[in-house]
């Protein structure tokens, strides 16, 4: 019978404890939940009242152990989408196979025998193996354990391997890596992956000083530098050339911002009421149709969807409104996957930085929406796309998804192309 779950500090030692506070996410989420520093932390119930670990909490086990033991050599992204095929993220999961005669248990379902393989064989013993003790329902113990066998599976046989084999052997162990059954289990993974929420690509606690407080500076937009001297966010410094010129070209931008002074070299980015910078809905409407027309003309994808997921995702402002990866609020870990994985290169990523040019939010955004209306093989609807979009591919029925479908439906019109240009239907042909 597994045990009782209440508080974290019960489950978690001093150290890893403090590591939990010290996250900045999670020092957010805690406090915003009356969680006080000094007293015992209480662990989330679902519906059914289980413990689970929040996407947040999560996240960050994930990022203090990969940073503490293994020199941030793997992947949280990989080991969060692990644990929430493996365990729904349920540090209590318990899994028995009958003709194994033995149990998977704990967040990332670790056997007991692979773990003391691990433990006695391997050397991995930062944390204590012993079997009296309820240890792999600990969070941290098992998210170690887990990371230790992909840092194993990752030089297989004594070769680099790629993260689908990891993952498909994580599954269905190494030698069967190939097999249907594996495949299906990659296949639950990507899903699982694409419904991880943006909250895993906020800063860590090992993100450089310089990277983790940038967005945040800027979206102070008009910081000031010396007495009676502002500093302004422009288009020209999240803009390449060609793409600055394209937007020039268009005699409704050009007309705006002459209008409002800017000039070629220095346009400025409109600010709201709280001085963050945004994109009018002419700039949106220009960055929407340049990308198509230049990108995915063939696809048949409308601007208008794309205008309106920007909408109502991003409230159009440039950094996003809680300041995490652009107007198309795409997670850093799907356009890398889209960049590195799908052949979507006609812009560079390197960070979540690169997430904050309109014109680089605006094509993975574009790209994503392409693959979600051909998802699983099928062509799918436009309500499909829109709340696999909110909600990943697996989420589309999530208490989340209907809403964000109603309310791209009430915005979509402001946005719909006049019937001499419009190039038919409102997204995918």
């Amino acid at each position: 019978m597994a045990p009782s779950m209440k508080y974290w500090d019960d489950w978690v030692e001093p150290d890893d404890m403090q590591a939990m506070w010290s996250h900045p996410s999670v020092l957010k989420e805690w406090i915003a939940a009356g969680e006080l520093k000094g007293q015992k932390v209480h662990i989330s119930r679902n519906p059914d009242g289980q413990p689970y670990l929040t996407h947040v909490e999560m996240r960050a086990v994930a990022d203090i152990v990969i940073e503490k033991h293994f020199k941030n050599k793997l992947d949280p992204v990989m080991v969060c989408a692990i644990a929430e095929i493996e365990s729904n993220r349920q540090p209590l999961a318990y899994r028995y196979e009958p003709k194994l005669r033995e149990a998977s248990t704990g967040l990332m379902q670790m056997w007991q025998s692979t773990v003391d393989w691990l433990f006695k064989d391997l050397g991995y013993e930062e944390y204590s193996v012993d079997w009296t003790t309820s240890m792999l329902y600990k969070p941290f113990v098992s998210v170690y354990f887990g990371v230790a066998y992909l840092k194993w599976l990752s030089t297989f046989e004594n070769k680099r391997r790629s993260e689908e084999f990891m993952v498909r052997a994580y599954g269905a162990g190494p030698k069967d890596a190939t097999s249907k059954l594996s495949q299906t289990y990659w296949d639950r993974y990507l899903g699982a992956k694409q419904t991880l929420p943006s909250q895993r690509d906020l800063p860590t606690p090992q993100t450089p000083p310089q990277t983790a407080i940038s967005c945040v500076a800027t979206s102070e937009v008009l910081a000031t530098t010396s007495p009676g001297r502002r500093t302004w966010i422009y288009w020209d410094e999240k803009t390449s050339g060609e793409d600055m010129n394209e937007m020039w070209r268009r005699s409704d931008v050009k007309r705006e911002w002459i209008k409002s002074g800017e000039k070629p070299g220095k346009v400025r980015f409109s600010l709201d009421s709280e001085k963050r910078p945004y994109l009018t809905k002419i700039e949106l409407k220009a960055v929407a149709e340049i990308i198509v027309w230049r990108h995915f003309a063939e696809r048949g994808l409308n601007p208008a969807m794309l205008c309106t997921i920007a909408d109502i995702s991003s409230q159009r402002l440039l950094f996003g409104p809680d300041c995490m990866t652009g107007i198309m609020q795409l997670p850093f870990s799907t356009a890398l996957w889209l960049y590195t994985d799908v052949g979507y290169k006609s812009y560079r990523l390197k960070s979540i930085e690169d997430l904050t040019k309109p014109f680089v939010s605006m094509y993975f955004g574009a790209a994503y929406i392409c693959w979600l209306s051909h998802y699983d093989g099928r062509s799918r609807s436009d309500q499909f796309v829109v709340q696999a979009y909110r909600g990943g591919p697996q989420g589309v029925d999530n208490p989340e998804s209907g809403p964000f479908w109603l309310k791209y439906m009430s915005t979509l019109p402001q946005y719909l192309l006049t019937p001499k240009t419009q190039p038919g239907g409102c997204s995918i042909q």
